[in-house]
């Protein structure tokens, strides 16, 4: 299976571990037997039911009412996308693939009937984030309360919002359907190519122009960025309903944080072994290792004794047979995390221990 950002090519890596389906009620309970025969009442077995339609519907709605105006449709020159308010002075967080090499945006917000002007304020593409500025904040703007990644559990319900096929304030329904997936962009799909770690999956449907809205839980509370959706080679590339992908809110508050603060990203959080390397392959032609092109001075590699034309074969426990499998081992490490890293040189398997450094 490939994944995409709602149009781009993507691959999955991570175990399927077990999970556990949290099932709301979809309806009231009938009343049962009466006193006279000691069963329990009608209005004991209500009190049992977690939640009615009415319930749960009323929760969905008031959830929409406040969430919704958060959020807000971007437009780039040759792309269009959606975004989340972060703060009162107007910056919206979004991701990097949304605004891509642009500078300037028309922002559509929920009290704006004419698209408003935005200018980039950073882009990372590393974990496709992005946060732009309003030129003039209109009145009423409303930040997003983002949740705790922590908490999100899977089965839990969510709302994925924002603007699917420039169809803008669209809001879908699903499930959280796993937690701590690693997906890494295609970026001959038109993604940034970052190798993305502990992202959300989701059942809600994520569309073209979704990408940098906001997937909200119950409470309210934005736990995710909508990023990417999957595609199925087997059939045309077209979407696999149900499979889609938000980078979790504690990243994005880390890395917007940095941004509003320092107006760049100082600490990425993401490991590194400083090198720059290729994909080889073995006499079959079968990717086979990540030869090293260049050593970053005083870098982990370099500190390990790793040199040029070296050829790594694993980091960790994780075999290393391309370029992709590098990035992905490295997504969950962190940076001054020790590790080792097997290699060859002339034909000679070696081991040494890493101190990773920052990437």
């Amino acid at each position: 299976m490939d994944v995409s950002r709602t149009r781009r090519t993507l691959r999955t890596t991570a175990a399927l571990g077990s999970c556990c389906l949290v099932l709301a009620s979809g309806c009231t309970v009938p009343g049962g037997g009466s006193a006279e025969d000691g069963s329990t009442t009608q209005a004991a077995q209500q009190a049992a039911v977690p939640v009615s339609v009415t319930d749960l519907q009323n929760q969905y709605l008031k959830v929409i009412k406040n969430v919704l105006p958060s959020v807000v449709q971007i437009e780039a020159s040759r792309d269009l996308g959606s975004g989340v308010v972060y703060d009162g002075s107007g910056r919206i967080v979004t991701n990097a693939h949304v605004v891509g090499n642009e500078k300037t945006f028309r922002v559509t917000t929920a009290n704006s009937e004419e698209p408003l002007t935005a200018s980039l304020v950073y882009s990372y593409p590393e974990q496709d984030l992005a946060v732009i500025r309003l030129d003039k904040v209109p009145d009423g703007l409303k930040p997003a309360s983002f949740g705790d990644t922590q908490k999100v559990q899977v089965g839990q319900i969510t709302l994925a919002m924002g603007s699917p096929l420039g169809l803008s304030s669209s809001v879908t329904e699903g499930i959280v359907s796993a937690t701590g997936r690693t997906v890494t962009e295609n970026p001959e799909g038109g993604g940034t190519g970052a190798t993305i770690a502990n992202m959300v999956q989701t059942s809600a449907a994520i569309n073209p122009g979704n990408s940098g809205g906001a997937l909200v839980d119950l409470d309210g509370r934005v736990i995710g960025i909508p990023t990417l959706a999957a595609s199925d080679p087997d059939l045309g590339g077209s979407a696999a309903p149900g499979i889609g992908f938000a980078i979790p809110a504690s990243m994005v508050k880390t890395i917007a944080d940095q941004i509003v603060k320092q107006g760049k990203v100082t600490d990425s959080g993401r490991a590194a072994l400083g090198v720059t390397a290729r994909t080889v392959v073995d006499e079959n032609y079968q990717p086979a290792g990540v030869a090293v092109v260049s050593v970053q001075p005083g870098g982990a590699a370099d500190r390990a004794g790793i040199r040029t034309g070296d050829i790594i074969t694993k980091v960790g426990d994780d075999h290393i047979t391309t370029i992709t499998s590098l990035a992905v081992s490295l997504a969950s490490d962190r940076p001054g995390q020790r590790t080792t890293v097997t290699y060859s040189r002339e034909g000679v398997r070696r081991t040494v221990g890493v101190t990773l450094g920052e990437q």
